[in-house]
């Protein structure tokens, strides 16, 4: 079909379904049948097949980083099911009374986990809302900061998910590893 206006059918329903059922995930689904009908030409069967064909060799491939996202995910449930968060809140709440202080607060907090970056916004987020909601700062302006701090810091830790999503992206006959070419462009990386 080529580059054409069907290039923009896929997102543009996706982006509408999502603004009338409020439910991202369902509509990247039909967004990703409908683009992939519209790539083996609404055939119905074909379409099934090349969708399971390609999506299982892009998960199989990056099934490491796959894998490390997951458990990230699950330390943060077990942190808030655990009552530490909750613990961390009325620790911290004591000590940041200002809205200045809670702002450098989740800086700080964003420098120091820097594992992955999803990891970073999704923790800090949920130990820092309800502090920086107490102090009066803004949603948007904790979003701003958390995720400031969450790429930039991640992209230059060498114990992050970065080379190992660097990893995933190299040709199969390369002469350098993910790591080493993760240490080679560590000064490169600007946000």
């Amino acid at each position: 079909m080529g580059a054409s206006f069907w290039a923009f059918i896929s997102p543009i329903l996706a982006i509408i379904i999502s603004l009338i059922t409020k439910e991202v995930n369902l509509s990247l689904v039909i967004g990703i049948i409908v683009g992939y009908g519209i790539y083996c030409r609404f055939n119905p069967f074909t379409t099934m097949t090349t969708m399971f064909d390609i999506m299982s060799n892009k998960v199989y491939g990056n099934m490491g980083v796959l894998f490390f996202i997951v458990l990230l995910g699950m330390i943060v449930h077990l942190m808030n099911v655990s009552g530490a968060t909750h613990e961390y809140e009325k620790w911290a709440s004591k000590k940041l009374k200002t809205r200045k202080q809670s702002m450098l607060a989740t800086m700080a907090l964003g420098i120091i986990i820097f594992v992955d970056e999803y990891f970073n916004c999704l923790t800090v987020g949920m130990v820092m809302r309800p502090i920086t909601d107490k102090n009066k700062v803004y949603r948007e302006k904790l979003a701003y900061i958390i995720d400031s701090i969450a790429a930039p810091i991640c992209i230059i830790a060498p114990i992050s998910s970065w080379p190992a999503a660097m990893s995933s992206s190299l040709p199969g006959g390369s002469t350098i590893d993910g790591f080493q070419l993760f240490m080679k462009t560590i000064f490169c990386n600007y946000y």
